[in-house]
């Protein structure tokens, strides 16, 4: 347990810091840099901001999300590190799991804050604003899962990072549906739904990602 720990302090670190590569910062300026822009491209038309804004935070979200898929796994597969955890007795799951943990504590959190001032560059209300922010707890795990899922399968191939991009966007769909629709009916089912949805990504994640490293070792 101990050593699961340690690993989950040091996935976090450098997930966090993130070196020339801008860390949590990146996902965060990305979040707040798309709420700026979209006014623009639909005009002032408050209405329109307010009945559409709290799908674009969302489609904000799912991209940030996106931006470290290169780190998450690729870097210590070529360092053999999971060859050093598998010789200690950690299984690749493990791994994936705690992976899986540091990737939803380095951009969720910040996400969920950047929300805010987000919520105000399009012009949502406060009611509207707390089921996103309520969306994004239960639906960013999911996407966390599905990014490591899909860092574990595409280390290793050339273009892996753009391909991981392309993989995570239709997979992340059911996510977008529910946790944005749920905006449109103000209704329970669509959080209750993004949450189950989920949960399962995130019972999914450590086996087909724990799966994808070993065969990318062999």
């Amino acid at each position: 347990m101990s050593i699961l720990v340690a690993l989950l302090a040091r996935d976090l670190k450098q997930l966090l810091l993130g070196g020339r590569r801008g860390g949590a910062l990146l996902p965060v300026l990305f979040f707040v840099a798309v709420a700026m822009l979209f006014p623009f491209a639909v005009g002032p038309d408050a209405p329109v901001l307010a009945r559409t804004g709290g799908g674009v935070l969302w489609i904000a979200a799912l991209l940030a999300a996106i931006l470290p898929l290169d780190r998450l796994i690729e870097p210590d597969l070529e360092l053999g590190l999971f060859d050093q955890w598998a010789l200690r007795g950690i299984s690749e799951e493990a791994v994936v799991a705690v992976r899986v943990l540091a990737h939803w504590l380095s951009f969720a959190p910040p996400l969920m804050l950047a929300a805010l001032p987000g919520a105000a560059l399009v012009g949502i209300d406060g009611a509207t604003l707390r089921t996103v922010e309520l969306g994004l707890l239960l639906g960013t795990p999911g996407l966390a899962a599905l990014g490591v899922t899909v860092a574990a399968l595409t280390a290793g191939l050339r273009g892996g990072a753009a391909l991981g991009g392309l993989l995570v966007i239709p997979l992340a769909v059911p996510l977008l549906v529910f946790g944005a629709g749920s905006l449109a009916t103000g209704g329970q089912s669509g959080l209750a739904l993004c949450g189950a949805v989920s949960l399962v990504l995130l019972a999914i994640a450590p086996f087909a990602g724990g799966a994808a490293i070993r065969a990318g070792r062999g």
